[in-house]
């Protein structure tokens, strides 16, 4: 260790996330390049929620009524879900529209997000949720799936069951929702490092890094 050299700052990244957006999944695998090739940067995540469908049923619709509400037509949602699926492959995600046949309240998916992170696997149970509903088709609303996922990322499906079933964090989720939306965040992701600097979008990993980059020295710089 060069003692002649500061210690960097530890930062912390909050991910304003839904996981029913195709443009999370791609910001957050573009935030995990970046961390990967910047292993000098300590960083702690936290996995925040938003809503995009906040009045979606909790059982979720078909998913043609869904496309037809949000886009006003197949051939709108066809076009831009080509475009994810070709910016997506790149970055060496498949997204499988197609497989989707409805779509769900994202509500109790966070909830497990934030179930899997008392056991430091909120990073895992993310990717898992994207991937079983992006890629596998799944219904990330229906809670056999959601303990399915727990299962698979080495948590005791039986114990995610017991708290889906339960109302614990339903009301955070919705709180954590407010407070993103009061906080002028109306589309995801959104990026906030040390509730200070902040970015929307599924941004280039050398557009995150820069950001770090700044963060990293005014709180290195800052007075103890």
């Amino acid at each position: 260790m060069n003692v002649l050299v500061p210690p960097r700052a530890r930062l912390t990244i909050e991910v304003v996330h839904d996981l029913v957006c195709p443009w999370c999944r791609l910001g957050v695998r573009r935030l995990c390049a970046t961390l990967q090739r910047r292993p000098d940067l300590a960083c702690d995540v936290v996995w925040q929620p938003f809503l995009l469908n906040p009045d979606m049923p909790r059982a979720g619709m078909a998913r043609y009524d869904y496309v037809i509400r949000k886009f006003g037509g197949e051939e709108r949602a066809r076009r831009l879900y080509a475009s994810i699926t070709e910016i997506g492959r790149s970055q060496g995600l498949v997204f499988r529209f197609d497989r989707i046949r409805r779509a769900p309240s994202s509500v109790d998916a966070h909830r497990l997000v934030r179930w899997a992170g008392r056991f430091g696997r909120a990073a895992e149970a993310v990717e898992a949720i994207f991937q079983a509903y992006f890629t596998d088709g799944r219904d990330i609303g229906d809670h056999a799936v959601l303990c399915a996922i727990a299962g698979n990322i080495g948590l005791e499906a039986a114990a995610a069951r017991a708290f889906l079933e339960s109302d614990v964090e339903t009301e955070a989720v919705h709180a954590d929702n407010l407070r993103a939306h009061r906080l002028g965040i109306n589309g995801v992701p959104c990026f906030i490092v040390d509730g200070r600097h902040a970015i929307a979008g599924a941004q280039e990993p050398e557009v995150i890094e820069r950001l770090l980059d700044v963060a990293a020295v005014e709180a290195t710089d800052a007075p103890e």
